[in-house]
Formats: structure tokens, sequence, C-alpha cells
């Protein structure tokens, strides 16, 4: 699993993290009074039935009563019928409010985590990420939905229970009372173990979340390589850690119940001996002992019901403080109070002036280094250097993924650390390596860039991209659904639907990431063709580490260890700039050995 960042995630602790949960439960308040209403009544009808069975057994068969007999027959069936339509009511409503709670707690984690700068996600794997949302929110459900009632239902059998021993024989009553400290004090120990345990256990399978998410991102480079092999012992190492650490945490719920078992009912079998004994010397009456021990296996049932509620508890609390992990993670990127606006009409003048950046996963190496720049409205410029010389990392910071550690980024005039991010990216529009696709058609796919925009504009950028001949002879035309990831098309044609997106935006400032690089000639030739139509009157951006396709334009920064190490044409650079020649001889020589 991926190291936490330490700087942003507070570590949540169990009672907390439980209480987390109740702003997502108290809109439902109607549901939960009703569900209370059915588990009062449900639990109220149980504890009468002792003192039906007392007044059966002392009235009906000791005086030889059949007419008594009769009643109680029918009370006893209506009881049991009113008993059956709370328990549906409380299951029902008690039920609808977990899956409500966790429907809606889903929709906060997503919502929070989608908010998060890249700096998060630079410390956590993806897989780790959907564990949360999908595992431990369900053991939240569980709880919320079924162990929450369960456990009010039994500590209202159990005090009620209580409270009828002692008006039955506060002796006997007194016998039972010896025994809860050898209950309560197994239930705080062995509870506090699970808890633990439950938490290691949920990030075991968090771990095998991430691992299996990886393994099939990358499913062609393991079959090329021929690494399934290796990756299915893998796999089965992992799996085995995640079996080991639940049988761990099984095992010591397993011990808690049977030590409570144990502990309950022996002393219910003590109660009913020494009352056996208490009935023959006349001290109580046969059915004052019935009820006694009606009333005593209800309470023991009811303990030890609460002794399995609570490793369920633990387990959820488990699973909150992983969620809380998520929720209690703030954005680097903070937006001002009064965020400044931009002019309506952004022409896309940049200014980068001393720009210092280290990215949070590579805290003592600098990626920008006393980065300096000024970009015109309207005018091309390209970024060429060898990898990891900071090409990437000025689009990142003008997109504000990252800030800044030092220095200012200035768009028309405004820093971006004193507007909202999204106010800025509205004016951008970015065309990536590899365009990538959503499991959707084709109009959803480019209204993307401007999810406001008609079907007639949708159309007229996929016009301007060339990328409305090869859509109109999918099967479905706009409508046809591309799959995961676009695989029904070629490297080409999710280029040509990435530039229609960014395109759709009608951006002021246009971000070129190696936009052509994965591409075929004839591909490359129908995206230039698209790029060369929307780069005019824009202000343009271009990472390239083919020269070719940046001769056009009007400046090309080359870039090494952070820094501008020079600016000018093409043919300039070829004179000033030896690390510049040097490339340029290396891929162009290549060129003409390959021809």
């Amino acid at each position: 699993m991926q190291p936490r960042d330490k700087q942003n995630i507070k570590e949540g602790k169990s009672i907390s993290a439980l209480k987390m949960v109740l702003p997502y439960i108290t809109p439902y308040r109607l549901q939960l009074g009703g569900a209370a209403v059915a588990l009062l009544f449900a639990a109220a009808t149980v504890l009468a039935m002792g003192a039906g069975l007392r007044l059966l057994i002392d009235e009906g068969f000791a005086a030889g009563n059949p007419l008594l007999l009769d009643r109680a027959v029918v009370v006893l069936v209506a009881v049991v019928v009113l008993l059956a339509g709370a328990s549906y009511a409380r299951f029902y409503l008690i039920s609808w409010v977990g899956e409500r709670v966790v429907a809606d707690l889903r929709v906060a984690v997503f919502n929070h985590v989608i908010g998060l700068n890249l700096g998060f996600f630079e410390t956590r794997s993806t897989g780790e990420i959907l564990s949360r949302i999908s595992t431990d929110t369900t053991l939240v459900q569980t709880v919320v939905g079924s162990s929450v009632s369960i456990a009010l239902r039994n500590l209202l059998l159990f005090f009620g229970g209580m409270v009828m021993l002692l008006i039955t024989s506060p002796k006997l009553t007194g016998l039972v009372l010896l025994v809860i400290p050898f209950v309560v004090i197994p239930i705080i120990v062995l509870g506090r173990k699970v808890r633990i345990l439950s938490r290691n256990s949920q990030d075991r399978v968090a771990d095998l979340g991430s691992h299996v998410e990886e393994i099939l991102s990358g499913i062609r480079i393991v079959q090329a390589f021929s690494h399934e092999s290796l990756d299915k012992i893998k796999f089965t190492q992992r799996v085995e850690t995640a079996f080991d650490t639940a049988i761990e945490r099984v095992r010591k719920r397993a011990l808690l119940t049977a030590v409570v078992i144990a502990f309950i009912f022996g002393a219910v079998a003590i109660v009913l001996w020494i009352g056996g004994r208490d009935v023959l010397a006349g001290n109580i009456s046969p059915g004052e002992l019935s009820a006694f021990v009606f009333y005593a296996i209800v309470v023991a049932g009811s303990t030890g019901a609460l002794s399995e509620v609570i490793g369920e508890l633990q387990r959820a609390a488990g699973a909150m403080d992983r969620l809380n992990e998520l929720l209690l993670v703030t954005s680097n990127i903070p937006i001002p109070l009064e965020p400044k606006s931009l002019p309506k009409k952004v022409t896309g003048a940049i200014i980068f002036n001393k720009v210092n950046f280290y990215y949070p996963s590579r805290p003592d190496q600098l990626a920008l280094n006393d980065f300096n720049l000024e970009i015109k409205p309207g005018e091309t410029v390209a970024f060429v250097g060898p990898s990891g010389a900071g090409k990437t990392t000025v689009f990142q910071l003008l997109l504000r993924f990252y800030d800044p550690n030092h220095g200012t980024i200035k768009l028309e005039g405004v820093s971006l650390n004193q507007t909202d991010p999204k106010i800025v990216r509205r004016k951008i529009g970015l065309v990536p390596q590899d365009g990538v696709i959503f499991s959707d058609n084709v109009i959803e796919n480019i209204r993307y860039g401007r999810p406001e925009s008609t079907e007639k504009e949708i159309k007229l950028a996929a016009e301007s991209a060339n990328a409305l001949e090869f859509i109109e002879k999918l099967p479905n035309g706009f409508e046809t659904n591309l799959g995961e990831k676009g695989v029904q098309l070629s490297g080409g044609q999710r280029q040509r639907l990435a530039i229609a997106r960014a395109l759709l935006r009608d951006p002021a400032v246009l971000l070129l990431d190696e936009a052509t690089s994965a591409l075929d000639a004839e591909s490359e030739r129908f995206v230039q063709r698209a790029l060369d139509k929307i780069m005019v009157g824009r202000t343009t951006l271009i990472i390239a580490h083919r020269l070719a396709t940046v001769l056009r334009a009007d400046r090309i920064i080359v870039m090494e260890e952070g820094r501008a190490i020079a600016s000018g044409s093409h043919e300039q650079l070829l004179k000033s700039c030896p690390l510049y020649a040097r490339l340029a001889q290396l891929q162009f020589d290549l060129n003409s050995t390959n021809d």
C-alpha cells in the first residue's frame, strides 16, 4: 500500500470515527423515529411474555383453570402477530436508513476525493481509494442498517429483563449480577483487539484491490512479458496475507463470543439449580421461577448478541477510520475567500516569475528552479528538453494542479493563487499525450469539455478536429458507445476526440502535451491538421520530444533540470544552444538513417 500523506491526514480514533456517521443519519429522523417505536413495541411484547408465563403456570396449570389456558393461548397468538408486525417495521425502516446513509456517504467521499489536488493522488493508489468507497462504506451500512438496531433491541431486552428479574426475585438477581464483570471485561479487552485486527484486515483488502487494479490496467505489458505466473504468485501471497489477518480477527471474535456465552449460560444453570431448591422449599412459586428463567434467558441472549454486535461495531470503527482519513484530507490548493476574477476577454498573457517547485512525493528534488518566462497573447511557445527537465511541470502549475513553493504565475496579470482554479481552467484547453476516453458515447465524450454545449456545437467541434468523417462511420455515429477507455478507437481517433473536447471550451490558452508523439505518420498528419486549425488566434504551449513538431512555433524554450536555459527559433537555437543542437542532430540524423 502507498504511504500516507502525513501532512494532510489526521488519524481518526474509534469513538470519534463512529460519531462521524451521525451527520449522515440525522436527516432521516422520521424513519428513525418509526423504527424506534417499532423497536420499543417489539421489546415490550417479548418482556410481557414472561409475565404471561408466570400467570399461566401459577393460575392456569397449578389452579387447574382450563379457561385461563384458552385465553392465554389467544393472547399469545395476538402478541406474536404484533411482535411480527413490529419486527417487520423495525427491520424495513432501519435497513432503509442504512442503505440511504451509505449512499450519501459514498457520494460525500467521492465528491471530496475528486476535488483534492494531484499531490494527494501521488501517494495514494486508485485501488485503495476504490476499496474505501465500496468495501468500507458497506461495513458502515451493515452497522447503521442492522447492527445498531440489533444492539438497541438487545440493550432494551437486557435492561428490561434485569428490571423484571429484580421484581421476580431479588435474591436470584443478585447471583446474576455477580457474573456481569466476568462478561464485560472480555468484551472490553478482546473488543479492542478486534478493532485493531479489523483495521488491518481492511488495509489488506485494500492492498488486494490496488494490486488487481494495477495488474489489469497494465494487462498488455503483463502478457507481453509473460509475467502471468509471477503475478499469480504475488497475488496469491497477498490473498493469503489478507486471509491470515481476517482469520486472526475471526478467532478473537469467536473467543469473545464463546467466553460470553460460557459465563452467561453457566450462570443461568446455577440460578436454575438454586431457584429449583427455593421452589421445593416454598420460597417462590413455580410460575415465578419459570418467569425468572425466561427473563434470565432473555438477558443472557441479549448479552451474547451484544458481544457479537460489538465485533461488528469494531469493524465499522475501523472502516470509518479509513473513510475519515479521506474526508479529513485537505487540498493543498486553497481558494481565497474572495477570489479575483479574470478579465471578460482572456487573451492568454502568461508570466512565470522566479518559480521554484517541488513535487510532494519528491520534496528534495526541484522540478522547477528559478523558472522565468513571459508568453505574449496569441504566441505559440514550444518546450523541449530531456525527460525530467520540467516541461510537464509548467503545464501542471499553469492548470493549478499544484502551487509553486516560491514565485508567482500570472494569467492576464492575475496571480493564480489569488483566484479559483476552476476559473483559470475554464480558459484553458488541454490535449494530453494519451487522449482519455470515458465509457460513454461520442457526444458525451466531446461534451465533457463544456457540459452545457448543444449537439450542433459538438458536431462543429468534431468537424474542426477532423473527427467527423470517422465518427459518422461508427455503428451509431455520435451515439456510439466507445467502451472502456475508448477501446473501439485507434490512437489517432482518440486524440481527435480529445482535440474536439478541448476546442469545445473555446479556450484562450491551449496546452498540447505530446499530443502527436504516440501516433503513426498518417494519424499524426490528421491530428496535426486539426491542431493547426484550433491554434489560430490562441496562446498555445506545446511539449514535444519530436522536434519536427515544433519547428513552426514562434519561440522554442529549451529546458534542463527545471530551468529555461535557452529561447529562440529553431535556427537560432541550433547555433546558440549546444543541448538543442545535440537533440536536433540525434533526431534528424536518426530520421535520415531510417529513411
